[in-house]
């Protein structure tokens, strides 16, 4: 379902994370793991929507607390729970 000619926008994820705080390299390696998970195309295929820098931050804005790498590991949690083989887009470590 995923289309290849579709790609995150790495700069505009980035600038959209500025909301959730941290720094430079935490919303970078953010921004990176979110454009490894848009390529694989797994999050299209099971949430049957294109992943974009938009819809990224929307996701990320529904998490309780934290900065852009806690976010981004909450979501990428309930898409663990909800359909199985999101661990490896999880944050481990930044900077």
């Amino acid at each position: 379902m995923s289309d290849p000619e579709i790609e995150i926008d790495v700069d505009a994820l980035v600038s959209g994370l500025e909301a959730f705080g941290g720094d430079d390299a935490e919303r970078r390696a953010v921004a990176r793991h979110a454009r490894d998970l848009a390529d694989s195309g797994r999050y299209a295929e099971d949430a049957e929507i294109e992943l974009t820098a938009e819809h990224v931050a929307v996701q990320l804005a529904d998490a309780p607390e934290g900065g852009p790498a806690d976010r981004w590991n909450w979501w990428i949690g309930s898409l663990e729970f909800a359909y199985g083989g999101y661990a490896e887009f999880q944050i481990r470590r930044f900077g």
